[in-house]
């Protein structure tokens, strides 16, 4: 399939409420989209990264840098018949696993519409529905912390993630464990802590969690191999797993039990699904991990999270919990289960609200094919 032409959009949505992590607070979200046309189709597809240097060196600018100079060229000058095309096409650019995931979402949901086949039926998803959990920025007490948390789980949300990071950890988690003994309730350190604070850390084995997601380093994978034995809670790594090789790795060095799995970190679906793959032959659960994405990327994690592997729920909630508008429509709602139902049309299967989109637009730009980007 020769693509006929292609769109960048930098976007900027608002969020219903800032989300403070450990090292920053985000009042909007900024991203990448693209669009991408052939043969009477049009596929989208939504680059994670956001507007700080924070989560990864990634950044709504490297993005669109390494989409303009080396990514768009290279699909252009390419006839492109399944994602392997596209990841050879690729392959010549060292890292950006972002920039690069947020093109192969676009060619995910041009390839589903033109089989006419639903991106869960072209992962090997099953299932109408997956379990799906709310991730809880720090709050200015753990009074005010436990109020929000009532709020999500009044909504229907049954599995909760708490930001964490020294000073405001332990107390906030056994505010919020005393309020709900039962609630199924994870940490997240995102990368702050030190070997040196294992002690520490062992005091949350005391609350029952799931799992401590990054506490350590987001390049490291021998501290956090030190770190888990002294651990009963299991670690998650995050951060530190850019490919089924760290998945490799990490698991080999005794240094996680469970991986939370983020296709835009790992550099689209296909490599996800291949993180997926391997963990479920070694018994490791994984989770589908979320970056605030609007409806676009919301989609694909959803179907593909539908695998059997994922057995958590995942940081994939309704589109309300972060805007007060998304970019598709219908946007996704949460079931009194707790779940998301997957999307079953052809591609992505969700309608695209290009109209939203110019309106949040920043910045775009149109590469039609024969010209130099």
């Amino acid at each position: 399939m020769q693509i006929e032409r292609i769109t960048l959009y930098h976007v900027k949505l608002p969020y219903v409420t800032p989300f403070q992590t450990s090292r920053w607070i985000e009042l909007d979200r900024e991203c990448v989209l693209v669009r991408i046309e052939a043969g009477g189709l049009v596929g989208w597809g939504e680059c994670v990264a956001g507007q700080h240097a924070g989560y990864s060196y990634e950044t709504t600018k490297t993005n669109w840098h390494i989409l303009d100079d080396f990514i768009v060229p290279a699909v252009l000058a390419s006839d492109l018949d399944d994602i392997e095309g596209y990841r050879v096409a690729v392959g010549h650019i060292t890292g950006h696993n972002m920039a690069k995931a947020g093109m192969e979402l676009a060619l995910w949901d041009l390839f589903g519409q033109r089989a006419g086949t639903s991106l869960q039926q072209l992962v090997g998803g099953r299932g109408d529905r997956v379990r799906v959990g709310v991730s809880v920025g720090i709050q200015a007490s753990p009074e005010k912390l436990v109020e929000v948390v009532a709020g999500y789980l009044a909504q229907g949300y049954a599995r909760v993630k708490l930001k964490i990071k020294p000073g405001r950890d332990t107390t906030d988690t056994a505010a919020v464990r005393r309020a709900f003994p039962d609630l199924l309730l994870q940490v997240d350190g995102n990368s702050v802590y030190r070997l040196e604070d294992a002690e520490h850390l062992q005091a949350l084995d005391s609350f029952d969690l799931l799992l401590i997601e990054q506490p350590l380093a987001q390049d490291d994978l021998i501290d956090h191999a030190k770190l888990q034995p002294l651990l009963k809670t299991p670690i998650c790594l995050d951060e530190s797993i850019h490919s089924v090789t760290h998945a490799r790795w990490a698991l080999e060095l005794g240094a996680c039990r469970i991986i939370n799995i983020k296709p835009g970190r790992v550099g689209g679906l296909h490599e996800a699904i291949q993180i997926h793959n391997f963990c479920r032959g070694q018994g490791v659960p994984v989770w589908m991990g979320g970056m605030l994405e609007t409806g676009i990327g919301r989609a694909g994690n959803v179907a593909v999270a539908s695998l059997p592997g994922f057995s958590l729920p995942g940081d994939i909630s309704a589109s309300a919990r972060y805007f007060p508008e998304d970019v598709i429509d219908p946007p996704f709602t949460l079931n009194p289960d707790s779940t998301l139902t997957v999307p079953s049309g052809p591609g992505l299967g969700v309608r695209v609200r290009e109209d939203v989109i110019r309106r949040l637009t920043l910045r775009q730009q149109a590469y039609p094919a024969g010209r130099s980007a």
